[in-house]
């Protein structure tokens, strides 16, 4: 008998500042959207500035997707601030098959969000996708490779 081992996803929640860091491990699907919503809700009540690490992401599917636009809607409608980072194509495709690669903000990493996050006082980095490095000039080259 084969079994598969599924990754667990696993949250961490931190704070940097006027801003608090979500990190993410692991698988984001249907099994674990709920708790994922939970957390997000959890940090979001903490600080209006939010920061979501997907550099641990090993799968996304659109649950999670789901997830995310609506914690991006409700800190962007509440003048806040919410911003990816460390989105790896290979892992978070759903990210930019649906097009919300070029809507969110998405930075390379940790420490190119935290930078913007802190080098913009009013928050609208956070309104506007592709607005880090991981916006156009990325999502170009991953047109490149997906040829």
């Amino acid at each position: 008998m084969l079994e598969r081992r599924v990754a667990e996803a696993r949250f961490s929640v931190e704070s940097h500042g006027a801003c608090v860091v979500v990190a993410v491990h692991g698988e984001l699907d249907v099994t674990s959207s709920q708790q994922f919503d939970e957390c997000l809700s959890e940090a979001g009540s903490s600080s209006d500035r939010m920061i979501l690490d997907l550099a641990g992401v090993d799968f996304m599917d659109t649950s999670a997707l789901a997830v995310i636009v609506g914690h991006w809607r409700r800190q962007v409608e509440a003048d806040g601030m919410f911003l990816l980072a460390g989105a790896r194509y290979r892992y978070t495709k759903a990210l930019w098959i649906t097009g919300l690669a070029d809507r969110l903000p998405m930075y390379d990493n940790l420490g190119e969000a935290l930078t913007a996050a802190r080098a913009d006082p009013e928050g609208d980095a956070a309104k506007g996708g592709a607005s880090g490095s991981a916006g156009p000039d990325a999502t170009a080259r991953l047109a490149t490779v997906a040829r």
